[in-house]
């Protein structure tokens, strides 16, 4: 049975699934539709065209659905679509996409958005995603499954984090940043993989080594990038989290690439972690 505050406003047309509870002075738009057991907590607004998955919980003050942040946009009919079980904290924002981007802003599921993250619109965010208190996604930019974002780093509009990957905290991505690997500075550099969460996630010591010899590969191997991936790909025919490294290289194609510091302090950071 569904729990709705005395003031909270439900705007007709809205839709509601089992067992949803919307505390006081919540507001939810004529389009919205909200999974079964969804929580909005007090002072949550949700509007637009939004999809809420189900078990999904929204702290006071986040505002979910809202208009983008683009001169462009002029009412068109875009949306948000938010997974199952996330958890979006205290003045989180998601703003939905736009009719000359995706026109949808995606956020999958087991998502945690901490106090003051933002996703702008047509964003896309993986399953798994961590987004540390007022991490920031520009327009378009993408946020990799199970990629980790630093408190106050933010990732400048239509750039890629892949998957894994870390993003220091108080950092600039303003390039395509590849996964597993873990990025720092005002404006990042890899520092080499992210090794403390690949083992936290359960990654073997053949695939660990297999990502160390094809990160080096890659960035500081003899030849152009395109036979450098090649190799890599060759190489490691058989491991998937590389091959995901060397997709995701290509398919960055003249897109700016966040490359690593200088040789000996990016391999000395990856030996140091993996002892």
């Amino acid at each position: 049975m569904s729990e709705i505050h005395p003031t909270a406003i439900i705007a007709d047309g809205a839709r509601l699934g089992a067992n949803v509870s919307v505390g006081a002075y919540s507001t939810v738009g004529p389009e919205v539709v909200l999974g079964d057991n969804v929580v909005l907590h007090s002072h949550v607004v949700v509007d637009g065209r939004t999809e809420i998955g189900a078990g999904t919980r929204v702290h006071p003050f986040a505002v979910v659905g809202g208009e983008p942040q683009d001169v462009s946009y002029e009412g068109e009919a875009t949306s948000v679509v938010i997974g199952r079980n996330c958890l979006i904290r205290e003045h989180a924002t998601v703003h939905r996409g736009t009719a000359k981007g995706r026109g949808v802003t995606r956020v999958g599921d087991n998502v945690f958005m901490m106090l003051g993250a933002h996703v702008a619109h047509d964003c896309i965010v993986g399953d798994n995603a961590l987004m540390i208190n007022n991490a920031t996604l520009g327009g378009h930019a993408e946020l990799g499954e199970y990629a980790i974002m630093g408190g106050l780093s933010a990732v400048q509009q239509r750039c890629r984090v892949g998957a894994y990957a870390f993003i220091g905290g108080v950092s600039g991505v303003t390039s395509d940043v590849i996964p597993f690997a873990m990025a720092l500075g005002e404006r990042v550099r890899l520092a080499g993989l992210n090794v403390v969460g690949l083992k936290r996630r359960g990654f073997d010591r053949k695939t660990m080594h297999a990502l160390r010899s094809a990160y080096q590969s890659i960035f500081f191997g003899k030849g152009s990038r395109a036979e450098r991936l090649d190799r890599a790909a060759e190489e490691f025919a058989d491991i998937e989290p590389v091959l995901k490294i060397v997709a995701f290289v290509r398919e960055s194609g003249d897109r700016p690439l966040c490359l690593p510091r200088k040789r000996s302090a990016a391999a000395r950071r990856v030996d140091d972690d993996d002892e």
